[in-house]
């Protein structure tokens, strides 16, 4: 893939704290953000399908053109790679992130084509702190990866463990 570009926040407003001082206390549910934009060329998506998912209509323009998709695709994991970097570039802490325990509810709703630009739509759906490990919280967040049109490329839902800044 060619080289990562530089992405920034596209929100009117972004987390008052900055990515490397910002904690489970940080994380308010309803949170709305958008960060990117990253651009997606067909020799992008042709790179990542012929090292990750080799299918005809991700590495092959000709077989993809005569394919029910009428033209080469991206594959969705490479939507979510896209979106997975912008969201640890923006919106997860540098900090204090721990783990994370998976993500739920992987969508695919329409097709990244080479042009397309993408950015990152996180809402932040649930943060509640951890019954079990008082240091830490559980903050949930969807992810929505957004073509220029405004259509939904890829969307899921991400779980997060995330330290506290004030475990008393």
């Amino acid at each position: 893939m060619s080289s990562w570009p530089v992405t920034r926040c596209l929100s009117a407003t972004d987390f008052s704290a900055p990515i490397d001082d910002r904690w489970f206390e940080d994380y308010t549910p309803g949170f709305v953000a958008e960060y990117g934009s990253v651009p997606v060329s067909e020799t992008d998506i042709i790179e990542f399908a012929r090292s990750f998912d080799p299918q005809p209509m991700h590495v092959d323009p000709e077989m993809a053109a005569a394919s029910r998709f009428g033209g080469l695709i991206a594959a969705g994991w490479h939507s979510a790679v896209i979106a997975g970097r912008m969201y640890v570039d923006h919106y997860l802490t540098h900090v204090a992130a721990i783990a994370s325990p998976g993500i739920d509810e992987v969508r695919w709703p329409a097709p990244t084509r080479p042009g397309d630009v993408l950015r990152l739509r996180t809402t932040t759906l649930e943060a509640r702190r951890s019954r079990s490990k008082p240091d830490r919280g559980l903050v949930r967040t969807q992810w929505e990866a957004i073509k220029d049109d405004g259509t939904v490329a890829m969307s899921c839902v991400a779980m997060n463990l995330i330290a506290l800044r004030d475990p008393s």
